[in-house]
């Protein structure tokens, strides 16, 4: 199959809007894998992002009388602005359906690049089906993000690219992956002229749609999809996507969101860029590929995929970035409630920085501690640390793992309210728009009484939220069935012990064996 798209790929009119961008050498990450890591610079394309050589590609192969009539798209950002300008400078009007999540600078990117922002739904997936519709109506042309083999060929130019500006084989191309369209054009041309060079695919775990893929043989529409990397955020690959992919990719590597953070602060301190989670991905799957395989002495290349990410979102990924190098720990540490105990603590962590701490008594024998502490040695020096502390006589539950203690209880820890009962813990993701925080409060707050509430904006298109709900046991099953109709995903943390320790009635370290 890979030839079918190498006359496509030498073809491909792409640069009539798009550059070459350079593969540049990370020397900072490199030295730390002990391999030559290099990357390639899309993030410095005219719209900050590779979408634009597919969309253009697409736009060019379309006839003047399609063109007349007009073309539409949907999307949260990269592929929009894509179409965008790829319209304006053939003379077609551009439509872009886009999720009513999007962030406004998205919005406006659009609109500077001359295209027609619509907002509708609050998914990639209701804009798409909106676009659809309009399409058929109006006898305008869709432009697929992905699935389009016209947009599959002008992806794969960055694989002639690379081949060139890296004439020595690599030992392998990281690509990160959403609908497919950029793996599958890389690794049809990669494959053809270089089978030998491994071609290898990352996603977010909350988002393995080529994953999940492979292992049923076919593409399949994932239940859920994380939103972190809004860029990848899709929930089936592509039909030819998958065909070129199934035969051309050498294996998937999953990465979590602290990895991606971390992988960020890797691309700025090598570049002083600053990637987008999706268009770091391709960073934080190399690094997790280097430990599991004990890679020494390779070339490897990660394709940065894109720079458009809010301003605001930054405080969340320097946040994380820290965790996803595994750099720092977070513990729940009791002390006891005598002079000198804090001293103790201190001496025992020893020269370490602490990042955070938070104190509040909770009895007379035993206090509870948030604390965040820096390190140096990654996982090991964490269980070492634990131990230590342990064997000084504090008991320890390490939270570095634990996702609402990371988002919500570090930010909130406070205390216990005396004699509150029958309080429930639930955490909520929700579109995250004007008026939407009201909506949801609306919706969850009529009947049974809010005992906390803690929400914080992390720039993303969904806004978290951490509830205490006060529910009496004979209510619990509507409560259930009150949860499933909101539509909202939600995870039940009543016995997370972040919150059991912290946040609600209490318990002591005691109660959570390490």
């Amino acid at each position: 199959m890979p030839h079918r798209y190498i006359e496509r790929i030498l073809k491909a009119r792409v640069y009539e809007v798009a550059v070459e961008t350079p593969l540049s050498p990370a020397p900072l990450l490199s030295r730390r894998l002990a391999n030559q890591v290099f990357l390639k610079r899309e993030d410095l394309q005219p719209v900050f992002s590779f979408k634009l050589r597919g969309a253009y590609n697409k736009l060019r192969h379309l006839t003047p009388e399609a063109l007349a009539r007009g073309v539409i798209a949907a999307s949260a950002g990269n592929h929009a602005q894509g179409v965008s300008l790829g319209a304006a400078r053939l003379g077609a009007e551009a439509t872009i359906v886009m999720p009513r999540t999007t962030p406004a600078i998205k919005v406006q990117a659009v609109r500077n690049l001359g295209g027609r922002a619509l907002l509708h739904g609050d998914s990639y997936d209701e804009a798409c089906a909106h676009a659809f519709e309009l399409a058929e109506e109006r006898g305008l042309t869709f432009i697929h993000p992905f699935d389009d083999p016209e947009v599959i060929a002008g992806q794969g130019t960055i694989g002639m690219e690379l081949l060139r500006q890296h004439p020595d084989p690599p030992a392998a191309i990281f690509v990160p992956v959403g609908g497919g369209g950029l793996i599958a054009g890389i690794a049809a041309y990669v494959k053809y002229l270089r089978p030998e060079v491994l071609v290898i695919g990352v996603e977010p775990a909350e988002a393995a749609t080529l994953h999940q893929a492979l292992a049923a043989g076919k593409p399949v529409d994932l239940p859920e999809v994380g939103l972190f990397a809004d860029g990848v955020a899709v929930r089936r690959i592509g039909s030819e996507t998958f065909r070129v992919a199934r035969e051309c990719v050498d294996e998937v590597i999953l990465v979590d969101t602290d990895e991606i953070c971390a992988a960020i602060k890797d691309i700025y301190d090598d570049t002083r860029g600053i990637a987008e989670p999706a268009g770091a991905l391709a960073v934080a799957g190399l690094k997790r590929y280097v430990e599991v395989y004990g890679l020494r002495d390779e070339h490897l290349i990660a394709i940065e995929s894109g720079a458009n990410i809010n301003f605001d979102r930054l405080r969340h990924v320097a946040e994380r970035a820290e965790l996803g190098e595994r750099r720092e720990a977070l513990f729940a540490v009791g002390i006891p409630e005598r002079p000198g105990s804090f001293l103790g603590f201190c001496k025992a962590i020893g020269k370490r920085q602490i990042t955070e701490f938070n104190y509040r008594y909770n009895d007379a024998q035993e206090a509870q501690v948030f604390v965040g502490i820096e390190l140096g040695g990654g996982a090991q020096e964490r269980c070492d640390l634990a131990e230590r502390l342990e064997k000084k006589g504090f008991s320890v539950l390490d939270m570095s793992e634990n996702e609402t203690a990371k988002l919500h209880i570090r930010f909130m820890v406070g205390g216990h309210a005396p004699g509150l009962t029958d309080e429930r813990l639930v955490r909520f993701e929700f579109p995250e728009r004007p008026g939407a925080l009201l909506n949801f409060l609306s919706s969850l707050g009529r009947r049974w009484n809010i005992s906390l509430f803690h929400y914080r904006n992390h720039g993303a298109a969904y806004g978290r939220v951490l509830m205490g709900i006060q529910v009496p046991e004979a209510e619990g099953a509507e409560f259930e069935r009150s949860l499933r109709e909101l539509g909202y995903p939600f995870w039940n943390e009543t016995d997370n012990p972040a919150c059991r320790l912290f946040a609600a009635s209490g318990r002591g370290l005691a109660d959570y064996p390490t």
